[in-house]
């Protein structure tokens, strides 16, 4: 059985997704500015979600999302812009508050609640 990854590893696996250039890989070090980190954190990350076949590493060759990899990074992305459409579109928190806040609730929500708000929005804006 798959062990549910923490918001700590979801959030590696956000940031590896935006941070993979046009080969499909993403550099520690743009992984750690993104996320504000030391390098032994994300090195120590990046072995963790290798180990659990997130991801590939190649010394310096840079990290690459598996397919289960980017499954994962796509629902932890969609779960955040879900929410940031709302916080901003439905109760007019500030874009940057709104991505800040994101961010936390994106690893709590229910799966119920989210699809919740995702039809709220559609029906709102005729957005999906």
């Amino acid at each position: 059985m798959a062990r549910k990854l923490s918001s700590n590893m979801e959030d590696y696996l956000e940031a590896i997704s935006l941070a993979a250039d046009e080969n499909g890989r993403a550099r520690i070090t743009d992984i750690r500015d993104m996320l504000g980190v030391k390098t032994p954190s994300v090195t120590g990350a990046v072995n963790a979600l290798a180990k659990e076949g997130y991801l590939t590493h190649e010394p310096y060759q840079g990290v690459e999302l598996t397919a289960k990899g980017r499954r994962a990074a796509e629902d932890v992305k969609k779960r955040h812009a879900i929410l940031s459409r709302f916080l901003t579109q439905v109760i007019g928190v500030s874009p940057k508050t709104a991505d800040i806040d994101a961010c936390k609730m994106e690893h709590t929500v229910s799966r119920e609640t989210l699809e919740k708000l995702h039809d709220y929005l559609h029906k709102q804006t005729g957005k999906k």
